[in-house]
């Protein structure tokens, strides 16, 4: 069964002059010449995004959108409308954003986050700006230490609401980020602390959590780079304990509290020494 709005496997079925006719159990659809891999022949089975055209007619492309059917993604105006905006997909068609589903007037060349969608009257794509209906925190499919995909969603006062996985919300506090951020960026992180809401019977959570991966993890995974670091630079690095967070994490890419765990570590394997202006290689 062919998916609208997403990647498809299809068996080429004829050939005419303006392309190729992929098989979908009916008259086949369009893929045109212009997306036809090279060396493609009958009965080959390629890799194809469908949706629909224009004209309103299905149609194949070998092109990667931005996002696909289900994609929480950022993506640019192309052009404004009484009736919606026109967003940049990265196909020859852009994604229509209804009125209704504006959270406020678009602009031209404005960046916003959507969550793409398939239209049940019109069969076709098309993106939405209000996101949270698709996002409950009651059953969660993730557990603590969980790594996940993040999403930055919106700023408050503790730190950042971010969508995990494209299903859920947690919060990524103030103290956890060492870089700025801002809506849309997308990194990978993990599930810190899920608390049960305050309220008496509720089935909701609370989810709490932090950019890289957890624990003893992220220190195996950064000791490679501080070695390879330190010996790209004779062996010594001017970092320390006392060193601001944000040096740590402009040079390293880390925290500071992975950066002294993962000294730390090193320092009892006697690989590392610890002076007065930074870390040295044994």
């Amino acid at each position: 069964m062919i998916k609208v709005g997403e990647y498809n496997i299809l068996k080429v079925i004829r050939e005419v002059d303006f392309g190729l006719y992929l098989e979908d159990g009916a008259e086949g659809i369009l893929l045109p010449k212009r997306f036809v891999p090279p060396s493609t022949k009958i009965d080959d089975e390629i890799k194809v995004f469908l949706y629909h055209d224009g004209e309103d007619r299905l149609i194949a492309t070998t092109q990667e959108p931005k996002g696909i059917l289900g994609d929480i993604v950022k993506l640019r105006t192309i052009s404004v409308t009484e009736h919606g905006a026109f967003l940049d997909n990265g196909l020859m068609k852009d994604l229509f954003v209804p009125k209704s589903k504006q959270q406020q007037s678009m602009i031209p060349n404005g960046e916003y986050l959507v969550k793409i969608y398939l239209d049940e009257q019109t069969g076709r794509l098309a993106a939405t700006e209000k996101i949270e209906p698709f996002l409950s925190n009651e059953e969660l499919t993730v557990k603590e230490l969980e790594i996940v995909d993040l999403i930055v969603y919106r700023r408050t006062d503790i730190g950042y609401v971010v969508i995990i996985n494209n299903k859920h919300t947690g919060v990524l506090h103030h103290n956890e980020i060492y870089r700025n951020i801002t809506s849309g960026d997308r990194f990978t992180g993990f599930i810190k602390k899920i608390y049960p809401e305050d309220k008496t019977g509720s089935d909701r959570y609370r989810l709490d959590v932090a950019a890289g991966k957890p624990g003893y993890t992220r220190v195996e995974d950064e000791t490679g780079k501080i070695l390879r670091l330190l010996k790209e630079n004779n062996g010594f690095l001017p970092y320390h304990d006392k060193s601001e967070p944000e040096d740590i994490y402009s040079f390293f890419g880390m925290s500071k509290k992975t950066f002294k765990m993962t000294t730390g570590n090193l320092y009892k394997q006697r690989i590392i020494s610890f002076e007065k202006e930074g870390i040295k290689l044994i």
